[in-house]
C-alpha cells in the first residue's frame, strides 16, 4: 500500500471507521461517516519514456562483417550486435606486441649495463660522464618500454571496438548499418531502450509546482493499478510557452505494461484537506444513482443520493457532498434494503 494510503488507512482507524457500529434501533451493520485529514490529489497526464534509451556507436573503422540483431530482437548485456573485420586491428596489435619485447630486450641490456657501469664507477675506473650516459640509457629504454606498453593496449583496445556488444538488456529500436558497409568512428550502427528502467515525464502548471516539490510524493495508473513513483523530480526551469514545469517520475524497477511514448494517469500529492469518508461497501449504484442506506438515531432507514469523490485506501471513498460527519450508514445494503420495505409495509399497515 502507498505512504499516503497508510496514512488515510490510520485515520480511518483513530475515527472509529474500520469497526461496523451496530444500529441502536435496527439490527444493521453500520459505519460512521469520519471526516478525516485526505490527500489533496490532482491528476494529469504523462508520458512514458525509458531511462536507459541509446544509439550504439562505432569506435574504430573497417568493414562491417555480421549484424546480429533486427528491430524488436531482444538483447542481453554483453551480446555481439556488430561485428568489424578486424585485420587491420590484428595486425596492429601483432605489431604492438612486438615493439614492446623489442623494448623490453632494450631495457633490459640498459639496465645490464647501468649496473656494470655503477660497479666500475664506485671503484673509480671510469669517468662521471660514462656514468651519467649510462643513466640516461636506462631511463631512455625504460621510457621506451612503457611507450610500447601503452600502444600494444592501445591497439588491444582498437581490436576489443570490432565487436560492438550491447551496453544493457533491452530491445532494438533501429538498425542502421548493414553487412558490407564500412563503419566510421561516430558512426550509429544500432539504437535500442530498455524496459526495466522507466520514469514518467509530465508537464505540471506553475502554481501546483511547489506544493508538489514540497510533498515529493506522486502515483502512476498501470495496467489500472495505482503504483508509487519511487522518486520525483521537478526540474528547476519553466517552459515560459507552457507556463508548466517538466516533473518526472520515476517509476519501481520491473513496472511492465509501460512502453515508451504511451500516455500514462499521473496523481500528485499537493497538501491535505479535510474530508468525509465511508466503507465502499455501503456504496449502492442504481444504474446511474449513487446512494447509501443511511441509519437515523431511532434506527429507521432512508436511502440518500450521494456524491462520491476520489479512493480513500483499498476499501473506503471520498464523499463530497450528501452526508454528514457523524451520520451512520449501513455496509450491507441488502439487510438495509430488507430493513427499508419493512419499515415501509409496518407504515401502510398502520394507515
Amino acid at each position: 500500500m502507498p505512504q499516503f494510503m497508510r496514512s488515510i488507512a490510520a485515520a480511518l482507524l483513530a475515527a472509529g471507521l474500520l469497526t461496523g457500529l451496530p444500529a441502536t434501533a435496527a439490527d444493521l451493520a453500520t459505519a460512521q461517516v469520519a471526516q478525516v485529514d485526505l490527500p489533496r490529489v490532482y491528476r494529469l497526464d504523462g508520458v512514458a519514456e525509458a531511462v536507459n534509451r541509446s544509439t550504439v556507436s562505432a569506435q574504430t573503422s573497417g568493414r562491417v562483417t555480421e549484424v546480429n540483431f533486427d528491430v524488436d530482437d531482444l538483447v542481453r548485456a554483453g551480446d555481439v550486435l556488430v561485428r568489424i573485420d578486424d585485420s587491420q586491428q590484428r595486425a596492429a596489435v601483432a605489431q604492438a606486441r612486438a615493439n614492446l619485447q623489442a623494448a623490453t630486450a632494450g631495457r633490459q641490456d640498459a639496465d645490464k649495463e647501468y649496473q656494470r657501469i655503477s660497479g666500475v664507477f664506485d671503484k673509480g675506473a671510469v669517468a662521471k660522464a660514462d656514468m651519467d650516459k649510462a643513466s640516461a640509457a636506462r631511463k631512455r629504454a625504460r621510457a621506451a618500454e612503457q611507450a610500447a606498453q601503452a600502444a600494444l593496449e592501445q591497439a588491444e583496445q582498437e581490436l576489443a571496438y570490432t565487436r560492438v556488444e550491447a551496453p544493457y538488456t533491452g530491445i532494438v529500436t533501429e538498425r542502421l548499418i548493414e553487412i558490407g558497409e564500412t563503419a566510421q568512428p561516430g558512426r550509429g550502427l544500432m539504437s535500442g531502450l530498455s524496459l526495466d528502467s522507466m520514469r514518467v515525464a509530465v508537464d505540471v502548471p506553475q502554481n501546483l509546482v511547489e506544493a508538489i516539490r514540497a510533498e515529493g510524493k506522486a502515483q502512476a495508473q498501470i495496467n489500472g493499478k495505482w503504483v508509487m513513483a519511487e522518486d520525483v523530480t521537478v526540474f528547476p526551469v519553466a517552459d515560459p510557452r507552457s507556463d508548466t514545469f517538466e516533473v518526472r517520475l520515476q517509476l519501481p524497477a520491473g513496472s511492465e505494461g509501460v512502453f515508451p511514448g504511451m500516455y500514462v494517469k499521473v496523481g500528485f500529492v499537493a497538501g491535505v484537506d479535510k474530508g468525509l469518508v465511508i466503507p465502499l461497501s455501503a456504496v449502492v449504484l442504481r444504474s446511474e444513482v449513487v446512494g447509501v442506506y443511511v441509519v437515523d438515531d431511532g434506527g429507521k432507514v432512508r436511502f440518500r443520493h450521494i456524491r462520491l469523490g476520489s479512493p480513500a485506501g483499498p476499501d473506503h471513498v471520498g464523499v463530497l457532498s450528501g452526508l454528514a460527519a457523524g451520520e451512520l450508514v449501513a455496509t450491507d445494503p441488502v439487510s438495509a434494503t430488507i430493513q427499508l420495505k419493512s419499515q415501509r409495509t409496518a407504515r401502510v399497515a398502520d394507515e
